[in-house]
């Protein structure tokens, strides 16, 4: 690039920063190669500043919830007692079953988080968490979605959600494991957009490197924005898809597209159904389900006080019970619905310690908060449903989430590789078998869904007493 127009670039480029107090992004440019000034004008170019200026002038206060405690009410929910009732259990699966059956289900996997808080620098999903075959996430889900698509004897196409930070690797890891098994044809991958950091005080972008903004991805929330922009909206309609089932890469036993899941949700009309489990302890660290002002929605754990989350009822139950797991089943067009409102998912503000350059170009890596990430939450989307429904799961059968690295008590590979075997020593022992306590055990989908794919398939009265792992073959 010319002298002329490297000096044009800086000139466009100061005219559109200056009014919005953000020309301290063009501070080192005299100091950087072409190649770099022309990453930094991309990065700066690709913002949306009308959003952006949105953003940075709002308030940043939280709800007060304390003074709004007495309109809130816990949701109205399918508990599992009510669940088990045979004839609507039976209609649910049988209308799940059908959904399956014509084509008519799509899986999003969000998947664009880095596995660093398990020491563990790559996509999250490619993190290796079978207690016996040593399988990654990416690996155990897709398999789950590829044994339910066969068993429905249908398409069941995978929508996989990335960020900048994991999408090319993720791609690679994929591809050179042979999709692992999963028609490339029913799968897409799509990338979460990226918003600016801003000092905490001046509201100023800050620099990760002279060329680099500090950007971080836009939340799960993202998703409807991402999959809107990649065209994938349009492609789930021309492909006849109607029900959505969303979850999360970090949880192994997610339940992909479970007939008795999508089924309440179809019959019950619900445009958002959300899976939930019964919280014991006040402080877990879940989104609190919650029914407000007529609507359903989530309060962050972070967002709700203490006095509020310890309340309990009569029989000594916690009264806000239902912790969310992130997991959804969305109408398409309630998502379509959703993507044509801009203001329908909304920024909100996390106080982080970042670091960043100072005006010399020094690294300051700060001892308290100094920044504000901007980040949009999916569960935003539950008051503009029209009908939302709330689900409980057992979190023995269907959650138990990889996101601590050890001494944590919770949550950690060691503690969710232990909530896999449990459950399949479960399956086993309802077949008739006798398992070691504490054995490790990992059954393959292709050999069982759930515990009652193995009745009739394993002889009563079999032993196991070696780690055990059931696969086809």
């Amino acid at each position: 690039m010319s002298a002329a127009l490297e000096n044009s670039q800086y000139a466009a480029l100061m005219r559109l920063l200056e009014p919005l107090g953000q020309a301290h992004l063009l501070r080192f440019w005299s100091e950087l190669s072409a190649d770099r000034r022309q990453r930094l004008a991309q990065q700066i170019q690709a913002i949306d500043w009308e959003t952006f200026a949105t953003l940075t002038a709002a308030e940043t206060g939280q709800q007060d919830w304390e003074q709004l405690a007495a309109q809130v009410a816990p949701p109205q929910a399918l508990s599992l007692l009510e669940q088990a009732e045979p004839q609507r259990m039976r209609a649910a699966v049988a209308a799940g079953e059908e959904a399956l059956a014509r084509g008519q289900v799509g899986f999003i996997l969000v998947a664009g988080g880095q596995g660093s808080r398990l020491g563990f620098e790559h996509p999250k999903g490619m993190f290796p968490i079978g207690p016996v075959s040593g399988r990654s996430l990416f690996q155990i889900l897709l398999e789950h979605a590829r044994a339910r698509s066969l068993r429905a004897g249908a398409a069941l196409p995978v929508f996989i959600m990335t960020s900048p930070q994991t999408d090319q690797e993720t791609r690679q890891f994929l591809a050179a494991n042979d999709w692992f098994g999963y028609p490339p044809a029913d799968i897409r991958i799509f990338c979460q957009g990226v918003i600016p950091a801003v000092d905490r005080q001046t509201r100023q972008i800050l620099l990760a490197e002279k060329d680099e903004l500090f950007v971080n991805p836009d939340g799960h929330g993202g998703c409807l924005a991402a999959l809107a922009r990649a065209g994938l909206l349009e492609e789930m309609r021309q492909r006849g898809i109607e029900q959505l089932f969303y979850g999360q890469v970090d949880n192994p036993l997610l339940q992909v597209c479970q007939p008795a899941l999508l089924g309440h949700h179809l019959l019950s009309g619900s445009e958002v159904t959300t899976q939930v489990v019964r919280k014991l302890d006040p402080g877990q660290k879940v989104g609190n389900v919650v029914r407000w002002q007529g609507r359903t929605q989530i309060i962050e754990y972070s967002d709700i006080p203490a006095s509020l989350a310890s309340q309990r009822n009569a029989g000594g139950d916690l009264r806000f019970w239902a912790g969310s797991i992130a997991v959804h089943v969305f109408a398409r067009e309630f998502l379509e619905r959703c993507a044509a409102q801009a203001e329908t998912l909304p920024f909100h503000r996390a106080l982080k310690k970042v670091t960043s350059l100072d005006d010399q170009g020094r690294k300051l890596q700060p001892d308290e908060p100094n920044a504000i990430k901007f980040e949009r939450f999916i569960f935003d989307l539950l008051p503009h449903a029209r009908e939302a429904i709330v689900v409980e799961v057992d979190p023995a059968l269907g959650f138990a989430a990889v996101k601590n690295a050890p001494p944590a008590a919770a949550e950690t590979p060691e503690w969710v590789q232990a909530a896999i075997s449990r459950l399949h020593r479960h399956w086993l022992r309802q077949a008739g078998a006798e398992v070691a306590d504490n054995l490790p055990v990992e059954i393959s989908p292709f050999v069982a869904l759930d515990g009652s794919d193995l009745l009739g398939r394993i002889r009563p009265g079999t032993k196991f007493t070696e780690p055990v792992w059931l696969a086809p073959g």
